[in-house]
């Protein structure tokens, strides 16, 4: 009887060894996903007009302000885990055009935006802006540098419903303890 508890014990240990190496190598239970926000940008797909407001200079105590108007078409990628917007904006120097892409992440529940300016396509994409939305507005932020100075960015979506938006950049100085309002955008659904 004494062998056989002992062969067991040994047996026991043995297994218990094998599945403690087992453990180790296989890789962590995933995350569950978070999809609670996979829809948030649903309603910016389509064809919009826009209103935009932007200062001349940024962060240098201005308050001369151009004005403009622009149109946006945004369409879904892969499934509705990302979209793409095209971009047209009529500045009075002249029209260019840019293009933004978003993609959810369901392992933090968040979008990242990155924009491609039409005036230096084949330049590098801006650092994407990372954020969620909550209670009906959505906030993003990013780290960023203007003349050669980091800056902190902020962007959000508010006053949404299925004909209208308000999109808003605004940048910190100063690892935003103040913020200065940059940009503003009003969207309008177009009609067909």
């Amino acid at each position: 009887m004494h062998a056989l508890t002992a062969t067991t014990t040994a047996l026991l240990f043995a297994l218990a060894a094998s599945n403690a190496a087992a453990t180790q190598d296989a890789p962590p239970p995933a995350k569950p996903a978070n999809l609670a926000g996979l829809h948030d940008f649903d309603f910016l797909v389509g064809d919009w007009r826009v209103s935009h407001r932007k200062l001349r200079e940024r962060l240098a105590n201005s308050d001369d302000w151009v004005e403009f108007d622009g149109t946006i078409s945004v369409r879904k990628l892969m499934d509705g885990w990302g979209n793409v917007g095209d971009n047209v904006f009529n500045l009075p120097d002249g029209a260019y055009r840019g293009a933004s892409l978003r993609a959810y992440d369901p392992q933090t529940g968040q979008w990242s935006s990155w924009w491609l300016d039409g005036r230096n396509p084949a330049g590098n994409l801006d650092p994407p802006i990372r954020g969620a939305f909550a209670g009906g507005v959505g906030t993003f932020w990013a780290d960023d540098t203007l003349r050669g100075k980091p800056v902190r960015v902020r962007t959000t979506w508010s006053r949404i419903t299925p004909a209208s938006a308000r999109w808003e950049q605004a940048y910190s100085g100063d690892g935003g303890k103040t913020w200065e309002v940059n940009w503003t955008s009003d969207f309008q659904r177009a009609e067909r």
